[in-house]
């Protein structure tokens, strides 16, 4: 038995009584040194009890031990319940949720905070109990439960799971239903500010219980339902304008990375001229079509390119395209060569012929470009190694390197010479021309230089290039008793004579004393003959060994080479019949 509850006798009940009493009841206090239980021993276990149950204080049964002689007193029943004055227990149920206090007794065994001792009624509290004290057991002894009639009210809950009663009980009050689920309370959707219902939101029926911590709110009274359609409206405003929102940004991602690139269609029309530079690939190219209005968009070439099988050999150059194309078109043009506008120098090209073709291909008066070459010579890039000896037709001769090279309608022709040399000045710095002057005893890099452009215009295949290398290593050696260090070239005689014969007369192919005579004069001529490709310029340098000394083609389609003066005789005596010559 707790501290509040009653004795054996036929005591009031204790002032202090937080679920029964009357708070304005003047009671008799205990006079010092006097038991409050009014002589009565106390139950040992009852501070025991309170140490380990903490709820037990409040909750306790008062008539589990005894029966209640105040049963009949109506003035009891009619109490006001003290939690509704006590700030500590502002979440107990009012008198108005109620009709008895016994309807919302509380489950002695549920959790309650633990009791501080004492009510706070401007009276000294009672000793608390010790804690740590072992809890005992409730002893209800023999007195009759009144929880177990079938007229008796259903025991009470545990604080943690109290709810606002309904205004009747439930035989009393036929429209409560426990299956039924409440409303939604949550203050978005009910407006209360701060989880604190206010007054106006209900109405009808001023009994509805409120929980002052912003709990659930339960009553027969009707919810306005003004600010939850608002708040609901915004709510789905705002979530159909995000989604809406968020799908045009994906629409439009989508259609960025995913969606096919603007792009004209048809052949296009006009002519419009493109140069395209060294080391430029898709989208630079793109890029360059877009801005000369060939194409319409940089994604739209670049697709095409990828689709053409052969779009990825485009190469530099100037192209004649449309204006307007397709990017399909664009691509198909490109991969054509006849839309390049090139001037494609051949390898073993006289300058002489360089400088016809410029002038051709930038309608330029004939002998306009032999001209700025005579005249800017040395200001067009040529290495030191150049030779600068009087008896060189042309100093620029092997150094108008033979590749494409792209021009435009406004190109000039000094520029077109420029890039020629530079280009040259690019593939000799990779060859190792001093170094191969050295092994086979020639005066530097120059004399290299017209060694492969003599191979270049004898031979006629690669495998020519090397042996026909060889043949002029052999007949430049000093010991050489075979021709006495005679080249006896017959392209270089063409050379200086300006054409291309192959039937040349020996009386007058030995009595010429040109410089550029190799029947006349022994070793190289002063210059190179040609301008050499990358094949002849490889095999000079890395010749055969097998002894070639002579060699001659009749048909003018197969070298033939012999090692022997012999040999080389019968075949020549061959080639006199074939030819007609004597």
């Amino acid at each position: 038995m707790t501290e509040y509850g009653r004795g054996p006798g036929s005591e009031p009940w204790h002032p202090e009584d937080p679920l029964f009493g009357d708070q304005g009841w003047g009671g008799q206090q205990p006079a010092h040194g006097q038991s409050q239980y009014g002589g009565r021993q106390q139950d040992p276990y009852a501070q025991q009890q309170q140490s380990q149950d903490p709820y037990a204080q409040q909750q306790h049964d008062p008539y589990a031990q005894q029966q209640d002689p105040y049963a009949q007193q109506p003035q009891y029943q009619q109490q006001q319940d003290p939690y509704a004055q006590q700030p500590q227990y502002q979440q107990q149920p009012s008198y108005d949720q109620r009709q008895s206090s016994y309807d919302q007794r509380q489950d002695p065994y549920a959790q309650q905070p633990a009791y501080d001792g004492g009510w706070d009624t401007g009276q000294p509290h009672a000793a608390v109990p010790y804690e740590g004290q072992p809890a005992a057991p409730y002893h209800y002894g023999e007195t009759n439960d009144y929880y177990g009639t079938p007229d008796a009210y259903p025991p009470p809950q545990p604080p943690g799971r109290r709810e606002a009663a309904p205004a009747q009980a439930p035989e009393q009050n036929p429209d409560w239903d426990p299956e039924v689920q409440p409303e939604e309370t949550h203050p978005f959707f009910t407006g209360a500010d701060d989880g604190k219902a206010k007054d106006d939101e209900y109405d009808d029926d001023p009994r509805e219980s409120r929980r002052g911590d912003g709990g659930e709110r339960r009553g027969k009274g009707k919810k306005k339902k003004g600010r939850s359609g608002c708040a609901c409206l915004v709510v789905s405003l705002v979530l159909a304008g995000g989604l809406g929102g968020v799908g045009y940004l994906g629409y439009s991602f989508y259609k960025d990375k995913f969606g096919s690139a603007p792009d004209y269609s048809g052949s296009g029309s006009g002519s419009v001229e493109v140069e395209i530079p060294k080391g430029a690939y898709g989208y630079d190219i793109g890029n360059i079509l877009k801005k000369a209005g060939v194409v319409k968009s940089v994604d739209a070439f670049v697709s095409a390119q990828n689709e053409n099988p052969k779009g990825k050999s485009i190469q530099a150059g100037v192209y004649l395209l449309h204006g307007e194309m397709s990017a399909a078109e664009a691509v198909k043009m490109m991969v054509d060569p006849k839309s390049q506008n090139l001037l494609i120098i051949p390898e073993g090209t006289r300058n002489a012929a360089v400088y016809a073709m410029v002038d051709k291909k930038l309608g330029l008066k004939k002998g306009t470009t032999q001209g700025i070459a005579k005249s800017k010579k040395y200001d067009l890039g040529l290495p030191g190694w150049a030779s600068k000896n009087k008896d060189i037709k042309d100093p620029l001769e092997g150094f108008l390197y033979p590749a494409a090279y792209p021009v435009t309608k406004e190109t000039k022709p000094e520029a077109i010479l420029e890039k020629m040399v530079s280009r040259s000045n690019e593939e000799y710095k990779d060859l190792d021309l001093a170094g191969t002057a050295k092994k086979y005893q020639l005066d530097g890099p120059w004399q290299v230089l017209t060694v492969a452009s003599l191979v270049q215009a004898e031979g006629l295949t690669h495998d020519d290039f090397r042996k026909m290398a060889e043949v002029v290593y052999n007949r430049l050696k000093p010991d050489n008793t075979a021709t006495n260090r005679l080249l006896e070239f017959d392209s270089a005689f063409n050379y200086l004579k300006k054409q291309s014969e192959i039937k040349i007369r020996s009386n007058e192919i030995r009595t010429n004393p040109d410089p550029y005579n190799t029947y006349y004069h022994k070793g190289l001529p002063p210059g190179p003959i040609g301008n050499p490709g990358d094949e002849a310029l490889r095999a000079t340098l890395s010749p055969t060994a097998s002894g070639w000394m002579f060699f001659i083609s009749l048909d003018g389609k197969k070298t033939q080479f012999t090692k022997t003066a012999a040999e080389h005789e019968k075949l020549n005596e061959k080639f006199k019949e074939l030819h007609g010559l004597d």
